[in-house]
């Protein structure tokens, strides 16, 4: 590998600047659907929360990201992003925040991992060679580089350990590069790090899993349990983009079929009730009895993946997990089964088992979609790369409901800024959860209901909320 030199003087790099104007027009287009934000640059904006602070963003380069980096510039922010996934971005969106000058931003659709590696650290650096003050994470890229780069310091041995990973392996070139330049720097760029806001649940399970060893370096906000992040995002997000994802890829007719979903969580529920109402019959594989007996309740048939496996039609990873789909599941499926993930990673499916087993042949169909013949003769589809099908297929959630998303990833970057919180792992309260689902109520007709002061009293809430303990379960 050859790892690209860091160029702090670029002021972006995208695929194509040309395709700004028709970015502007989507995110024009996107305002309606996007209440929450636009309600945050109404009330936050004059204040300007952010003025003065650098914020990095790793997270897909969408219209819907485009409307946040826009709203953070309006609060005030000194922004440079990047993608967290290398098929996610959509290239007018990425044009679009070129030429506003909103964001230093260094993505473009089919990165390779060391591209990739290299826009992470594009963005995480500002031309004087600082860090960001605060971080907008998805998945955790941004604060794995920062946490790896840190435990090398401490220990640089780990420069020599051989990495079965390619995604590992760019990372740790990339590091070691950085730790001969100066031993100490990556060290110093967190020691200034007000803290990151992470927004997908397998970025919280990292942050989570460094506090309790501690190892956090910085305080972390975990956008994804906001209720209206994951049971909207996580869920109503996943019931519409899911289906996008495939049958842009594929033009494959849903009804009739068998469609496998790995996971019975808020992802794979949205994925399940999808597919469903496309008139499939839907199977489930899952380890959690919890959600396993939800799932039987809801009607659907729960298997073990070595018994779905050679059922299946269409196969969606939706667990968060690692090696829910392997080679030898691969080779018992019907010729030309569909196989994709809606998990944040690529390692729900075992692709290295198709890349690297001489028995198997790949042929692209177009960007993306790829037929793998086995070595039992038939063949399955890959959607891309076994990375997020929905952004990699398709251009992800629809506005309305990122909206959700991104109103608490702003909400939680200005507690960061106005606030001093230890090395530790943060939700944000419940009343501003309930705010942020108030915002998005008038886009679509709703109108509440209102608590008397007699009706108050006798449940033991406020008038105007919080309604519901921090313990409950929506």
């Amino acid at each position: 590998m050859t790892c690209m030199k860091i160029d702090l003087k670029l002021p972006f790099k995208i695929a194509d600047i040309s395709l700004a104007d028709f970015g502007i027009k989507e995110m024009q287009l996107s305002e309606k659907e996007m209440p929450g934000l636009m309600a945050v640059r109404e009330k936050y904006g004059p204040k300007k929360p952010l003025q003065g602070l650098k914020v990095m963003g790793s997270l897909h380069m969408t219209i819907q990201t485009a409307m946040l980096i826009e709203t953070l510039k309006e609060l005030g922010a000194d922004i440079r992003w990047a993608t967290c996934n290398i098929f996610s971005t959509q290239d007018h969106a990425a044009a679009a925040i070129a030429k506003n000058g909103s964001a230093a931003v260094f993505a473009w659709k089919g990165e390779t991992l060391e591209d990739f590696w290299w826009c992470t650290e594009q963005a995480l650096l500002w031309p004087d060679m600082t860090g960001p003050d605060l971080i907008v994470d998805d998945g955790g890229d941004a604060t794995l580089y920062i946490h790896q780069g840190v435990l090398i310091e401490k220990n640089p041995d780990l420069l020599k350990q051989k990495y079965e990973s390619l995604d590992m392996q760019c990372l740790i070139e990339r590091l070691q590069i950085t730790y001969d330049r100066d031993p100490n720097f990556w060290t110093k760029i967190a020691s200034k790090i007000r803290g990151v806001s992470e927004e997908t649940t397998t970025g919280v399970h990292r942050l989570y899993s460094l506090a309790e060893d501690k190892q956090l370096l910085f305080p972390a906000f975990n956008v994804n349990d906001s209720v209206t992040k994951s049971k909207f995002d996580n869920l109503y997000g996943c019931r519409e983009s899911l289906a996008d994802g495939i049958k842009r890829a594929t033009d494959t007719m849903i009804a009739g079929k068998i469609v496998v979903v790995a996971g019975f969580g808020d992802v794979g529920k949205g994925c399940a009730q999808s597919m469903r109402g496309f008139g499939a019959r839907v199977l489930i594989t899952e380890i959690d009895p919890i959600c396993a007996l939800q799932a039987a309740m809801e009607g659907y048939e729960v298997l073990p993946m070595e018994e779905a496996a050679p059922l299946g039609d269409v196969f969606v990873t939706a667990t968060g997990c690692t090696r829910i789909i392997t080679g030898e599941h691969m080779e018992h499926m019907k010729d030309e089964a569909i196989i994709c993930n809606i998990g944040h990673f690529d390692n729900e499916i075992e692709m290295h088992y198709l890349e690297n087993s001489p028995d198997c042949k790949k042929e692209e169909i177009k960007p993306q979609v790829d037929k793998w013949r086995l070595k039992s003769g038939r063949s399955i589809i890959m959607l891309a790369e076994g990375r997020l099908v929905n952004l990699g297929c398709a251009t992800g959630h629809p506005s309305f409901v990122m909206s959700s998303s991104f109103t608490n990833q702003c909400l939680a970057q200005i507690e960061l800024a106005s606030k001093d919180y230890d090395k530790q792992v943060y939700t944000l309260p419940k009343i501003l959860d309930e705010e942020v689902a108030r915002l998005h109520l008038g886009r679509l007709g709703v109108k509440l209901s209102k608590l008397t002061e007699e009706q108050a009293d006798y449940l033991g809430v406020p008038v105007d909320g919080p309604y519901k303990p921090d313990f409950y379960r929506y």
